[in-house]
C-alpha cells in the first residue's frame, strides 16, 4: 500500500508545471518556473497551490483524473509529515502552446525523522498546454526504473 501511495505522491510531483509567468518570458522558463512552483508546493503540503498547475482535462495512468490525483496528493501529504520530490534534470519541449517535460524524480516521505521511512524513484513524462494564459499539466505517465 505504501508502494502505491508514493505512486500517487510521484504523479503529483511529476505533473509540476504550469506557469503564471510574465509573457516576456521564453515558454521553456514559463515552464520551469512553473515546475518549480508545484514541486514546492508539494513538499510544503500546499495541495491546492499544486493542483493550480494541473488541467481539468487532466488524465493519468488507469484512468486517474484530476480528483483522483487531488485526492492522491492530498492523503500522501496527509500521510506524511515530511515529502520530499527531487528531480533530476528536466528535458522540456515546447511546440507552440503544447510541451513535454520529462524527468527522474525520487519521491520521499517521513514521519518527520533525520532519514524517510520511504523512497521510491520514477521516470515521468508529462504533457502540458497553455490554458488561458497558463501552463498546465494534462497527462502524465511515470514508472519506476527497472
Amino acid at each position: 500500500m505504501e508502494k502505491m501511495g508514493l505512486n500517487y505522491v510521484a504523479a503529483a510531483a511529476l505533473l509540476l508545471a504550469g506557469l503564471v509567468g510574465c509573457d516576456a518570458e521564453p515558454p521553456e522558463a514559463q515552464l520551469r518556473q512553473r515546475f518549480d512552483a508545484m514541486q514546492q508546493a508539494v513538499e510544503e503540503k500546499r495541495v491546492g497551490d499544486f493542483m493550480d498547475g494541473v488541467s481539468s482535462a487532466f488524465a493519468g495512468p488507469g484512468g486517474m483524473d484530476r480528483a483522483a490525483l487531488h485526492n492522491l496528493v492530498r492523503a500522501r501529504t496527509l500521510a506524511n509529515a515530511r515529502v520530499g520530490a527531487t528531480t533530476g534534470p528536466l528535458e522540456v519541449r515546447v511546440d507552440g502552446d503544447n510541451a513535454t517535460v520529462s524527468f527522474h524524480v525520487l519521491l520521499t516521505g517521513s514521519s518527520g525523522r533525520l532519514l524517510p521511512e520511504q523512497a521510491r524513484t520514477y521516470n515521468v513524462t508529462t504533457a502540458w498546454r497553455r490554458e488561458e494564459g497558463d501552463w498546465r499539466v494534462y497527462h502524465a505517465q511515470w514508472d519506476a526504473p527497472r
